[in-house]
């Protein structure tokens, strides 16, 4: 079975309208190029000036303007979509919001929800970069995997590519389409991006479809873009560089199952 999956790269700032305005072209577009699924990046909506700025315009699971426009725009396409995080309150922690990454099917329907889990705490001192972001988000706990017309998808965010015992667990749960927004920052990008995103998808056998943040945000975060489709076995199918924009590649189940079939390192594990 085939599919065409496309993943979004945006430059996204604190204003949520033109950031909204922005995907809603980028999917048209991926839409145009004929994907039946779609895949946002990380904080496609707002990318705040502060970390409380999402706080602040945190949405109740089921309504605000982000999920509406998330739900609208896969009615309008007939498109499956990955919403990038949105944030999503937390009853327990009022001062704090859930990265909440939801899969929406083509009638608007929310199918999945994954809330990220491995929280970006991480201090650069070449760079005199800071980064805390459990100060304003409360950490998931629910590893991911979604049925889908298309494939059993899986949802990550961003930091997590860095710990392959989820992705290991999603592949316990049958996975074979990776979703992963992301908003890499520019420094830990050029040392790390395309080995990990290549890196997971060739140890579990799996479609990587990784949507990126790209370029100097409002708040003067640099993030470092290279979106990317990437097959079961490594191969690079689809990327940008810095630019913003829209890619697609063809999913090919028969394809995933040929080489998990010929290759079966998974079931060779000894640990």
């Amino acid at each position: 079975m085939t599919s065409c999956i496309a993943a979004i790269q945006m430059t996204s700032h604190h204003n949520i309208q033109e950031n909204l305005k922005q995907a809603a072209t980028f999917i048209k577009q991926a839409t145009d190029y004929g994907a039946h699924i779609v895949v946002l990046p990380e904080m496609f909506a707002i990318m705040g000036l502060d970390q409380m700025d999402k706080v602040n315009c945190k949405e109740k699971l089921g309504s605000g303007i982000i999920q509406d426009f998330l739900r609208n725009q896969a009615i309008e396409n007939n498109i499956w979509i990955v919403g990038g995080t949105i944030p999503i309150e937390v009853p327990e922690a009022q001062e704090k919001v859930h990265a909440a990454c939801l899969l929406y099917d083509n009638y608007g329907k929310v199918v999945a929800r994954y809330d990220k889990i491995h929280l970006f705490d991480v201090a650069i001192s070449s760079t005199q970069e800071h980064y805390f972001e459990s100060k304003s988000t409360y950490p998931g706990r629910d590893v991911v995997v979604a049925d889908t017309p298309f494939g059993k998808i899986g949802l990550a965010v961003c930091y997590d590519i860095r710990f392959p015992e989820l992705f290991r667990a999603m592949h316990a749960k049958g996975v074979e389409i990776i979703a992963l927004p992301s908003a890499f920052t520019f420094t830990t990008g050029i040392a790390h991006w395309d080995i990990l995103v290549r890196a997971r998808a060739i140890e579990n056998q799996v479609y990587m479809v990784a949507a990126a943040q790209t370029g100097v945000h409002n708040n003067k975060r640099k993030t470092f873009g290279h979106s990317m489709i990437v097959d079961p076995w490594g191969n690079v199918n689809s990327s940008l560089q810095l630019e913003e924009g829209c890619i697609v590649s063809e999913i090919n189940l028969e394809f995933l199952h040929k080489i998990r079939s010929e290759f079966p390192a998974l079931a060779h594990r000894k640990i």
